[in-house]
């Protein structure tokens, strides 16, 4: 009897693309060439670079965000391999659309798009050009519309920057008109395309992939977000308190385009309306949204973030991973211990060979294994890294902490017992405090945070996910703004996030990677770790209005003496406390440079016997027992199940760089 096997629509999303790009990579092979070579596959750099096709093409986004009564066209500018071409065949392409190729430039060297008198791309920023060209792919970068030579306007993160891109992923699988300048009628076709598109990069960049991707766009393989927003609202706001960002407005105006800034006033305007200091929810945030689509993902993703990145928290690469696997998307991801630096800067030779085989499996078909490789590479220490096959590992137990008080005035102990009722810890928001201050003082009563530390610990504990705190508070105002930050106290030696570089040192020699021509060197400065020594680590945080006690995005008055629950949703990391060292948590007021202080300056009482710790512990309970006890406990307290899924801090933030 024939059994016939259920393939799954997730199964299908990978089976289906992944035969047409095997079909696709025969194609591509340069003349004379033999067939893909066994495993491991692996494109070469067989075509020019030096007389590769350059060109622009403008894209109909299909829409009027300017209101000048014709659609947007948005500039493409593209590089590819001219031998495919004369022989008839079709390659794929490695996209980064962005607002910053004439702003303010892209990667650690702020490269900008460069034209000749005739206005032909000759310089085009970072190495995906130099690198991929040669090895049969093409390389397209996007204008955002009212960016650069685009029409239309900027309107961060919503339908008109989503759709600069989808549109020209559309146009490349013959979906959207193409013009061969900005107003002209002569159409131009991408028929040298397969189709076949993989999204890349950084911030601002590396948003906007994720938004195509959650539109559920055809022909969109893969995509490769660096540091990438999943939520707008909460790159601006964290439950309500605003964080030290200029509103979506200030950024529209940084990174239009001269002639767009004139024209754009009143889109301008929508986001200022749009976007209230309040921190309440509006239609602007629900627009920029791109977790609730995550059902409509297509592609795999590849992440990168930087665990310590305070310009896009990890929170933004937390919810957006879990929403990604509750849908089974094949995904993989880095976590480095940098700020919001580009892996090419802080693991250059491993990023580009992994890079390299994700491309060639996902848009060329190769069978070169990298999706049955370990899913995430998590950095430990600068330079030294470790691989977990699915992230977070099996095994992490939502393992609930408590904290007590202790012998002095807010600084107390943190364990499974819970406090006894009636028992409570004060402080004073001191806006002018950081995280890093309270820490260093976590173990000295201090009138402007609490603290609460485990013994040293036996055994490491690793924690890996997203936690949550639960605060109950008593404010004397009828405002207030609470922190909670997780310190691994204990001699380390980290990526010096805080300084210039965010962990990184870039040096005056070159490294190589690709080919060049006289206008686009493949020539990069290097770099290496900018490390410090330090005696704690804060290596989570999550901050909230309180006023937001009954809703996420909604706020209201507190009234001076009530008492008001909320839970702060940590930002997603993967930390190992050694043994020796202590675990504390913090809960505290205004996070200098991090939130903005409320409107008065309270004085907040919480009541311990209902404030807690939810974390992501390797191993649950009897992990936490065996590090702080150094034996393993008797009886087995219940786990509560699974969790769902500094630079100087008053530094200017922007999705970029």
């Amino acid at each position: 009897m024939a059994i016939r096997a259920r393939v799954t629509r997730n199964q299908w999303r990978t089976l289906v693309p992944a035969a047409l790009a095997a079909l696709m990579a025969v194609l591509v092979q340069p003349t004379g060439a033999q067939a893909a070579p066994a495993a491991p596959a692996e494109s070469k750099p067989v075509y020019s670079y030096d007389a590769a096709i350059r060109e622009s093409v403008w894209v109909d986004t299909g829409i009027d965000g300017d209101s000048d009564g014709r659609t947007d066209r948005v500039a493409v500018d593209i590089v590819r391999p001219r031998e495919p071409a004369q022989q008839g065949r079709r390659i794929p392409v490695i996209m980064d659309a962005s607002p910053y190729y004439s702003c303010c430039g892209r990667g650690n060297e702020s490269q900008k798009k460069t034209y000749d008198a005739s206005g032909k791309p000759v310089q085009f920023p970072l190495f995906y050009d130099n690198y991929f060209v040669p090895r049969g792919y093409a390389a397209v970068l996007v204008d955002l519309a009212g960016t650069n030579r685009s029409d239309g306007c900027v309107d961060v993160g919503g339908r008109s920057d989503i759709q600069s891109a989808k549109a020209v992923v559309d146009w490349l699988n013959g979906r959207a008109r193409g013009y061969s300048s900005r107003t002209g009628a002569t159409p131009v076709t991408a028929r040298w395309s397969t189709g076949a598109v993989g999204m890349i990069g950084k911030s601002y960049d590396g948003t906007v992939a994720n938004g195509v991707a959650a539109t559920g766009v055809k022909g969109l393989r893969t995509i490769v977000p660096i540091g990438a927003i999943s939520s707008w609202y909460d790159y601006y706001f964290a439950e309500g308190a605003p964080l030290y960002d200029s509103g979506p407005d200030w950024l529209s105006d940084y990174v239009e385009s001269p002639e767009a800034r004139a024209r754009c006033g009143a889109v301008q305007q929508r986001l200022v309306d749009g976007a209230p200091r309040s921190g309440d929810w509006t239609r602007l945030w629900s627009e920029r949204d791109y977790v609730p689509d995550a059902d409509k993902v297509r592609a795999s993703v590849f992440a990168v973030h930087g665990m310590q990145d305070l310009n896009v928290r990890a929170r933004h690469f937390g919810q957006w991973w879990e929403a990604l696997a509750e849908e089974g998307v094949e995904r993989k991801v880095w976590l480095s211990r940098t700020g919001h630096v580009d892996p090419f800067d802080f693991r250059r030779g491993v990023w580009v060979k992994t890079l390299h085989r994700w491309f060639d499996h996902y848009l060329l078909g190769y069978d070169n294994g990298i999706e049955d490789e370990p899913m995430a590479d998590i950095e430990r220490a600068p330079d030294r890294w470790s691989t977990d096959h699915v992230w977070p590992p099996g095994g992490i137990g939502a393992t609930t902490l408590r904290p007590r008080t202790g012998e002095a005035p807010g600084v107390g102990t943190l364990g499974l017992k819970p406090a006894r009722p009636g028992s409570a810890e004060s402080f004073t928001d001191d806006p002018k405090l950081s995280e890093t201050d309270w820490a260093a003082q976590t173990d000295t009563s201090t009138p402007g945070k609490v603290g609460f530390t485990t013994r040293p610990l036996s055994k490491p504990l690793r924690l890996s996910g997203s936690g949550k705190v639960t605060v109950t508070a008593t404010p004397s105002t009828s405002s207030a703004h609470l922190s909670a930050v997780l310190v691994d106290l204990g001699p380390s030696t980290i990526r010096d996030y805080a300084a210039p570089g965010e962990g990184i040192t870039t040096l005056p020699e070159r490294t190589c990677w690709g080919s060049s021509d006289s206008g686009d060197s493949a020539c990069f400065k290097e770099t290496k770790a900018k490390t410090a020594d330090v005696d704690h680590t804060v290596f989570s945080r999550g901050w909230a209005d309180l006023g937001n006690y009954a809703s996420e995005y909604t706020g209201r008055p507190l009234t001076p003496g009530g008492k008001y629950t909320i839970t702060l949703d940590l930002h997603a990391s993967d930390h190992v406390v050694p043994a020796g060292h202590r675990l504390a948590l913090i809960v505290a007021g205004t996070d200098a440079g991090l939130i903005d202080p409320p409107a008065s300056t309270p004085r907040l009482t919480l009541d311990l016997a209902r404030t807690s710790a939810k974390l992501p512990l390797a191993g649950g309970v009897k992990a936490f027992v065996r590090a702080t006890t150094g034996v393993p406990p008797r009886a087995t307290a219940p786990e509560d199940g699974p969790l769902s899924g500094v630079r100087d801090p008053r530094a200017a933030r922007i999705p970029s760089a």
